[in-house]
């Protein structure tokens, strides 16, 4: 009798679980219909040289690993994700002197739109920002290297904000 109930215990368990629709995460287009998408470089309007491509690959990375929409070269594309990095900008948030600067908080602004193929927006978010705060290094070398990791950090966010944004239709 314990092993039937065993057995009938599982049963019900696989047949609620798979029958609820339940995902562990992802699915769907970025937008209803948009099946294949070209995302372009951002522009980049900031002094941090690295900070257009970051955008790009961490937009590109979003949206294969958490939607159905395939990313494909503009010439198989319906649909283009344009974007532009308008600002990266540093602010000060502690210091050790009035001289020494101990850390600092970057922020960057983008704009990103989706368009279709006339270059109607679809979809489009404006002076969109996130920040990241970071530990100055006395090394030059390790200072930008700690920028950099800060922009990739916030890339890395805005691309996962922006993807949820573009699926609920925010």
């Amino acid at each position: 009798m314990d092993k039937k109930f065993g057995i009938l215990l599982a049963l019900v368990i696989m047949v609620s679980v798979f029958s609820c629709g339940y995902r562990l995460e992802g699915g769907g287009y970025i937008k209803e219909n948009v099946t294949r998408v070209a995302v372009e470089v951002f522009e980049n309007n900031s002094s941090q040289t690295r900070a257009g491509l970051a955008f790009t690959n961490e937009l590109i990375r979003e949206i294969l690993e958490k939607t159905d929409t395939k990313v494909v070269d503009s010439s198989r594309a319906t649909r283009r994700i344009v974007g532009v990095v308008k600002a990266i900008k540093f602010s000060t948030l502690s210091r050790t002197s009035t001289e020494t600067v101990v850390e600092r908080r970057v922020t960057a602004v983008v704009d990103v739109r989706l368009v279709g193929p006339d270059d109607e927006i679809l979809w489009s978010v404006r002076d969109f920002s996130s920040h990241e705060d970071y530990t100055v290094a006395e090394d030059k070398v390790d200072d930008d290297g700690n920028i950099r990791e800060a922009v990739d950090k916030i890339a890395t966010r805005s691309a996962e904000r922006l993807v949820s944004q573009m699926m609920v239709n925010f």
